[in-house]
Parts: C-alpha cells; sequence; structure tokens
C-alpha cells in the first residue's frame, strides 16, 4: 500500500467484495484527511465537502468529477450548489466502503487541487 492512492485503479467490485476493515478504514482515511466517513441510511460512505467562488466553477468541477467516474467506472452522489459541491463515495454493491471508495475520493482530490490554485492566484 505505498502507492499514492490517487495513482491507484479501481477494480471491478462483485457483490461479495468485501468491506474494508476498521484497520484499514483509519489507514486509507490518512491519506484523504479533509474526508469524513457518514453514515446515511445504514451505509457507511465517504463525505466532503468543496468550496468554490461561483456557481460556474462548481459545475466545471462537477463535470471533471463525472468524466473521472466514468473512466473509472464507479460512481458518487454529488450535490452542486453555489459556491460548493458535496461528494459522496460508496460502493452501492456491498452497501459500504470498500478500497476504490478511498481511491476515488483521492483522485477527486486531485481535480480540486489545480482548481483551487486557480482560485487562490487570481
Amino acid at each position: 500500500m505505498g502507492q499514492n492512492l490517487s495513482e491507484e485503479k479501481c477494480v471491478a467490485c462483485r457483490g461479495d467484495a468485501p468491506k474494508v476493515t476498521p484497520e484499514e478504514k483509519e489507514l486509507l482515511s490518512r491519506q484523504i484527511p479533509e474526508w469524513k466517513i457518514v453514515e446515511k441510511n445504514g451505509v457507511e460512505m465517504l463525505e466532503r465537502k468543496y468550496e468554490f467562488p461561483d456557481f460556474a466553477s462548481a459545475l466545471m468541477f462537477t463535470e471533471r468529477v463525472g468524466k473521472l467516474a466514468e473512466n473509472e467506472k464507479h460512481h458518487p452522489s454529488i450535490l452542486t450548489e453555489w459556491g460548493k459541491v458535496t461528494v459522496w463515495w460508496w460502493t452501492h454493491k456491498i452497501n459500504g466502503l470498500h478500497r476504490n471508495d478511498f481511491i476515488m475520493a483521492a483522485k477527486t482530490d486531485s481535480l480540486y487541487q489545480p482548481l483551487l490554485k486557480d482560485y487562490i492566484e487570481s
């Protein structure tokens, strides 16, 4: 597990795939410190809110996350609002968290970093 999560690829996940263990959750969470593990309707998922200066920027980020999801064949829930985007990752087939969700959270953070830098410099 020495590799950066954002450089990993998602693996196809079946309904009998194991959820991450509490120990794995703790280790993987350290690589995505801005994300929280939340529970909705009895399902654990990763959640993060991203901030933007306006709606257009939030929408652009949402579109980038959508393209990433299509490329990796793993899809989040996304709420796009004026000045913010909330993203939730979890694995529907197992109703919980899989390593893929942590990989996608890290990849989502990688999409945000260049945008954040642009906003700070402008």
